[in-house]
């Protein structure tokens, strides 16, 4: 009695094969919502080939380098979308990379300590703007300061030179190619800035006192220590970056100019692109041919979306191959 009362029974232990089967079921799940992904990928290409059949079946490949666009004749080209959804997503690549590294360096290793929470703060509340609101803001504030103190200036001092005249051509109106390539940039600058502010901080700080310590600079050591080891996620916040601007519609649809035809290669042109044309014309399209071109608008931004993704695997591969062979 004594020893009982000095040790009392231990409570009930869980059956061994409970957790084996908390540990399928958890497999269970996790594999069944990856392949739920992947289905649900099939299954919008799936729906988009369907769609887009009738506008497949008559102009085939050539649909992309066709211009025309006339849902009177019944005529109907990609070109002019493609071609403005590709060039506003690389002007805003080239503005807000180089501003997003600027604003991450500055925040990790420039930015005093009181600055750098709200700072940092305020640049992703930029992002929470929606686009709606940039879109107005860009027609009514920045179309026409932009038309006022870049348009017409370039187009006086380029005026007569060849190639770059044309490249600055158009009427001085604050909306075309050029604006809404701003625009986006401004909208996708956050994304990138926050990502590429994360990676930069898990840096280990070993290495960068290691690098101050040899004499480096700040610049040095965020080049040769930060940015190799931090690649792969940079490249990450990029690549987010251009999928929201080759996805963005309603920031893009006031600026942009919503014209079907390209004149000229002018960055001033009014152009349209993708989502644009899908915003404004798919409610208003019939069944037939206008509608499956629309489908067909939307399969090949698909594509270009799953070409973006696998030059960037394709990107980080290589690097990591040099690094290899480096080493």
């Amino acid at each position: 009695m004594e020893s009982a009362q000095r040790h009392p029974p231990s409570p009930l232990r869980p059956p061994m094969f409970s957790g084996r089967l908390a540990d399928r079921l958890f497999g269970l799940l996790a594999r069944s919502a990856a392949w739920l992904t992947l289905g649900l990928l099939l299954a919008i290409m799936i729906s988009l080939l369907f769609g887009a059949w009738p506008a497949i079946r008559e102009y085939g490949l050539s649909f992309l380098w066709r211009s025309v666009w006339d849902p009177v004749k019944d005529e109907y080209g990609g070109l002019v979308m493609i071609y403005g959804t590709l060039a506003t997503s690389a002007i805003a690549l080239v503005i807000a990379v180089p501003v997003s590294f600027g604003i991450a360096l500055f925040l990790t290793e420039l930015s005093p300590a009181w600055l750098k929470r709200p700072l940092g703060t305020a640049i992703e509340l930029l992002a929470a703007v929606p686009s709606i609101v940039y879109g107005m803001w860009g027609l009514m504030v920045f179309g026409p300061v932009l038309a006022t103190y870049v348009q017409q200036p370039l187009q006086s001092l380029f005026d007569g030179v060849p190639y770059l005249g044309a490249f600055v051509s158009g009427p001085p109106v604050g909306i075309g190619i050029l604006s809404a390539g701003i625009i986006l940039a401004i909208m996708i600058i956050p994304f990138i800035a926050s990502v590429m502010r994360d990676v930069f901080e898990v840096t280990p700080a070993l290495l960068k006192e290691s690098a101050y310590g040899l004499g480096s600079t700040t610049w040095e050591v965020v080049w040769k220590v930060v940015l190799p080891y931090t690649k792969t996620g940079v490249l990450g916040g990029v690549m987010l970056g251009l999928g929201r601007a080759l996805g963005e519609t309603m920031a893009v649809t006031f600026v942009i100019g919503n014209m079907n035809q390209l004149s000229s290669l002018s960055v001033f042109e009014a152009a349209n692109s993708i989502t644009s044309a899908l915003a404004n014309e798919f409610a208003e399209a019939g069944e037939g041919l206008h509608q499956a071109s629309l489908i067909y608008l939307g399969l090949v931004l698909f594509f270009i979306t799953f070409v973006v993704l696998c030059g960037s695997k394709v990107l980080l591969n290589r690097l990591q191959k040099n690094e290899g062979a480096r080493s």
